[in-house]
């Protein structure tokens, strides 16, 4: 089984995986917009939090796909 695959598997029934991978979205969302404003003041330091939070997500997630093969 592929990882999109197992993805989607996860997406349809895991509560936890799914609250990880919208909440990584969003943040992905969040983190254009602010990159997008073309103002490098306290939203460059919040753009650097808001990605270690969103890579961390995303580890959450491989390491889940991972565990699921």
């Amino acid at each position: 089984m592929s990882d999109d695959e197992i993805m989607a598997k996860l997406l349809e029934e895991d509560k936890e995986f799914q609250k990880v991978y919208f909440e990584h979205r969003e943040l992905d969302e969040v983190i254009k917009n602010l990159e997008s404003r073309n103002t490098m003041t306290l939203d460059e330091l919040d753009v650097k939090k808001l990605k270690k939070i969103k890579l961390s997500l995303k580890d959450r997630m491989e390491s889940r796909i991972r565990t699921s093969k």
